[in-house]
């Protein structure tokens, strides 16, 4: 990794944040993380300071985003890029097949069920299995995803995250969406920067880059294609106060 200052905050921004692991800890289950009130009120001077240039990018679905950050709504792109609301609020969504789709989460679930410590996250166009309470199950649950891939038929890639195998649609990223976002107000004609922790942020790291944008990887990781790093979450939220 490339271990370079960062450049001071500046008001000419398009500010792209993942979630889990950059904005918030990292909770035992999904379902357990809280977001402070203190971080809404510091996104919410945020996206006013950026002209509403500030999107949420995330595994998460965009209900769960909204529930998280209620009563704020900001532009976001959920399920890693594969559904994105612009900042108008305009929707862009995936289509899948439903037949192929309900019957790999009905596999994934018995599977799930049989594997106490695993829990299966349904995003209604993608799927997460995750094992972060029984890290032992890890090839069991790899090879298990790869089954549950073949049986989607070609509609859905598979992804590795932190204790986690999710299937989601094909063709979709984090990169591609940043990428979306960078051609709208009022992201067009910004610097973009995004911050991730993640392997799943990488693809938003590369088009941040290739657009002379600032790329930030949080923690201590020996390969990324982010730029710059910082240490944990609560890093990131003191240099995001500075923008304000």
């Amino acid at each position: 990794m490339t271990v370079a200052a960062i450049p001071p905050p500046t008001h000419d921004l398009a500010l792209f944040l993942d979630v889990d692991g950059t904005l918030i800890e990292i909770a035992s289950t999904p379902h357990a993380v809280v977001v402070p009130e203190s971080l809404k009120a510091l996104l919410q001077a945020l996206s006013k300071r950026l002209d509403g240039a500030l999107a949420l990018v995330s595994g998460r679905s965009l209900p769960t985003l909204d529930s998280l950050f209620a009563p704020l709504q900001f532009a976001a792109a959920g399920i890693h890029g594969c559904e994105r609301r612009a900042a108008d609020g305009r929707l862009v969504l995936p289509t899948i097949d439903e037949q192929r789709f309900a019957a790999a989460r009905d596999e994934l679930a018995q599977w799930s069920q049989r594997h106490p410590g695993s829990l299966l996250e349904d995003k209604r166009y993608a799927l997460a299995l995750h094992y972060r309470l029984a890290p032992q199950l890890e090839s069991a649950a790899f090879d298990e995803a790869q089954r549950a891939l073949r049986q989607l038929g070609g509609t859905h890639e598979l992804q590795r995250g932190k204790f986690v195998f999710e299937l989601r649609p094909a063709g979709y990223s984090k990169g591609t969406a940043v990428a979306a976002f960078m051609r709208e107000a009022p992201f067009r004609g910004r610097r973009p920067l995004f911050i991730g922790d993640d392997v799943t942020d990488e693809d938003g790291f590369g088009v941040v880059n290739d657009l002379g944008g600032i790329s930030i990887r949080v923690g201590d990781v020996a390969e990324t294609a982010a730029r710059h790093r910082l240490a944990d979450v609560g890093a990131v939220h003191r240099w995001l106060g500075e923008l304000q």
